[in-house]
């Protein structure tokens, strides 16, 4: 009886998600032939190209360098020259070499527009080309297309532009300020001569150039001092008017005038002081009228009132009246002081208010003046700044020199400079190499079936028993007649090796009834179950082989059967074992055929009187050998498989698909029964040497000769 399956990880095909290189480098091993074949092919394809098809080009190339200037963008020279150094300046001149402008004079004065090379119009229309076919394809399709107008002569400049632009190129050698400028073209002369009137055409550009800023600078600068010179005349009459107009005499008599009223103003000052004391003089004489003649004389501090008071205090009588005379006498000195000094401080306050209106009006006027005197001043300096320029500009028309000087000319090339031949072939080896190494790959990563036995170890996670080559006849009678005759080949040689196999798996307890089966139809499955039987029958011991698959019953395609009693008849007693097996001359052992029945062969399988014919005949034969059904298609032998001691499992070699080998191990193991072990059946020795298995076929292989 066979032991239940453990479950197993690797009994289903998984995608990986690392890639082993040694298996990538043993696969690239394997196709070796193949990818030197497409190298081959690529190196003729590529030879044929660089030898026959390609157009030899010549490439010439000369050399312009830079003069490089630093100048101020206010200065004269930023108009006459002078380019930066920068990097971007550096890249503007690259960008000038190849622009549009400066490539349609190349064509203009080199007449590329007639060289067929540059004008497509021109060259002669083939009798056959890759695009005259796809158009007629495309004719065919979409019907005829209408015909299209000749090209301007605008049209054939600007594509003959364009394909020059295509054949030219300009670099900047690093940290330098040298350009090489290249052309290539189909004639060597043409190359050098295209080289060097480009850059002469670079170096007349930048003279025409500053030519043409100059001339503009001269018009501008005209026109520019034309209207400062009237801007200049209009600010001096201004000035002149508003001078003849102003009693200003100058600034420093308006200084004069400020320091007259600054000493007037002092004088006012003290005048008030007076006039103060004048009133308060006045005040206290007229208040003291009244008073004793002694507070008056001593009030006023008058020599002859004090006289007089002596006198009347000596008793003179008329010293009283000249007293009181003298006294109205002081306060009247005292009034026309008051009055006389009121008088000038009115005056010096008037003349004050006066020179105050008079330097007020002045320094308006002077502010005036001066504004119209920088005005003036402002337009002279700018009128002469302009006008000196203009001058230079005059001077300096017509000597302008170029930014740039041709370094070295472009010489006529004695070599083509392309097809390269050896870079070619090269190129068209490794192409090769690339597509036959990835042919396969690919091919290797859509391989669904199996080649060798690693392989079908590593996906189902069974061991391989055996390796059994292609037998080479033609019709299955010849199997087993070819075993016997050729006991020395290789697929007798495969046969023993299973046989052996299958014995060893279990040295306590040795398989005696053996079941084989497979995925599906033709994977040699019943083959293997003849030679099987053959092959123990060989050793001397008494094997049956019996015909498992009742439904299609092949055996009497391998040889022929005179007896009508099987399987079925033995299993409903019509016929004992005895009576119905029969024995084969070519197997040296016995036959119990299969029989058609109208019962379904899963429910005679999975009687009980089933399994007693099994022991009796584990009891009668040294081997008992069934050929089932192969277990994708009936479920025959997972019932069958539960009763035997082992089960062989045929694969058949690059044809038997990864997904149909899982789906019939994970039925066994649906079942609890076990595979014993995995066949690879019908390996084409020459198909193994075509994928590069040539050294992974069994030693046995290249020992034993047919």
């Amino acid at each position: 009886m066979t032991k239940p399956l453990a479950p197993n990880p690797q009994s289903q095909i998984e995608d990986k998600d690392e890639i082993d290189l040694r298996e990538v480098f043993g696969t690239l091993w394997r196709g070796k032939l193949l990818i030197i074949l497409c190298a081959v092919i690529g190196i003729l394809l590529s030879g044929y190209y660089a030898f026959v098809a390609a157009t030899p080009v010549y490439t010439a190339t000369s050399s312009v360098a830079l003069e490089s200037r630093q100048e101020q963008i206010v200065d004269f020279e930023s108009v006459m020259g002078g380019l930066g150094g920068d990097q971007q300046t550096v890249n503007t001149e690259v960008e000038v070499f190849k622009s549009r402008q400066l490539i349609g004079r190349l064509v203009d004065d080199l007449n590329l527009v007639n060289d067929p090379e540059f004008n497509p119009e021109l060259r002669p229309e083939p009798n056959f080309s890759l695009g005259k076919a796809i158009g007629w394809v495309l004719d065919l399709v979409r019907g005829p297309r209408e015909d299209l107008p000749p090209p301007t002569e605008t049209q054939i400049r600007d594509e003959a532009v364009t394909r020059v632009l295509e054949r030219v190129s300009i670099s900047n050698i690093r940290q330098s300020y040298v350009f090489q400028v290249t052309a290539t073209t189909q004639q060597p002369e043409k190359s050098s001569l295209m080289a060097n009137h480009l850059a002469e055409l670079y170096i007349q550009n930048q003279v025409e150039v500053k030519f043409e800023r100059t001339e503009r600078a001269t018009v501008w600068l005209t026109e520019r001092v034309s209207e400062l010179r009237i801007e200049l005349e209009e600010a001096e009459t201004a000035l002149k008017a508003f001078s003849s107009s102003t009693d200003l005499i100058s600034p420093e008599g308006l200084f004069a005038l400020n320091r007259q009223v600054k000493e007037l103003r002092d004088r006012r000052d003290e005048l008030a002081k007076t006039v103060g004391e004048a009133e308060a003089e006045v005040a206290s004489l007229q208040a003291n009228a009244s008073a004793s003649r002694e507070q008056r004389a001593a009030l006023t501090a008058d020599p002859v009132l004090t006289a007089l008071m002596t006198r009347i205090t000596e008793g003179d009588a008329a010293a009283e009246a000249e007293f009181d005379a003298r006294y109205q006498q002081l306060v009247m000195r005292a009034q026309q002081n008051e009055a006389r000094t009121q008088q000038q401080f009115t005056a010096l306050d008037s003349s004050i208010k006066d020179l105050t209106g008079r330097i007020e009006r002045q320094s308006a006027e002077l502010v005036s003046l001066q504004q119209y005197q920088r005005e003036a001043e402002a337009s002279r300096l700018i009128y002469e700044h302009f006008l000196g320029r203009l001058k230079e500009t005059s001077v300096q028309q017509g000597i302008q020199q170029a930014d740039s000087r041709l370094l070295s000319h472009a010489v006529v090339p004695e070599n083509p400079s392309a097809p390269r031949k050896g870079r070619i072939l090269a190129l068209g080896m490794i192409m090769g190499l690339i597509v036959g190494a990835g042919t396969v790959l690919a091919r290797e990563a859509a391989q669904n079936t199996f080649r060798i036995s690693e392989d079908l170890e590593k996906i189902a996670g069974l061991p391989v028993i055996g390796q059994i080559p292609t037998i080479p006849a033609r019709r299955r009678k010849n199997v087993l007649k070819y075993l016997s005759d050729k006991p020395a080949s290789a697929a007798a040689e495969a046969v023993r090796n299973l046989r052996t196999s299958v014995l060893l798996a279990n040295l306590d307890n040795p398989p005696k009834v053996i079941m084989s089966t497979s995925s599906i139809p033709g994977e040699g499955k019943t083959t293997q179950s003849l030679a099987m039987a053959q092959n123990l029958a060989g050793l001397g011991k008494r094997v049956l082989l019996i015909e498992g698959d009742i439904r299609k019953r092949v055996f009497s395609e391998y040889f022929e059967i005179d007896s009508e009693k099987g399987l079925l008849a033995v299993l409903s007693g019509e016929a004992t074992l005895e009576e119905a097996a029969v024995y084969n001359e070519q197997l040296k052992a016995d036959v119990l055929i299969g029989e058609k029945s109208k019962i379904n062969a899963a429910d005679v399988f999975s009687s009980e009187t089933f399994v007693r014919f099994l022991n009796a005949a584990r009891a009668a034969y040294d081997y008992v050998i069934i050929d089932t059904p192969p277990v994708l298609a009936v479920p025959d032998a997972r019932v069958i498989g539960g009763s035997v001691d082992a089960i062989i499992y045929a694969v058949k070699w690059d044809s038997t698909t990864r997904r149909q080998v899982a789906e019939g191990l994970r039925s066994f193991a649906n079942v609890n029964v076990r595979v014993s072990g995995l066949v690879l059946t019908q390996i084409d020795k020459r198909g193994m040497k075509r994928y590069g298995y040539g050294d992974s076929y069994g030693s046995y292989s290249n020992y034993y000769h047919e």
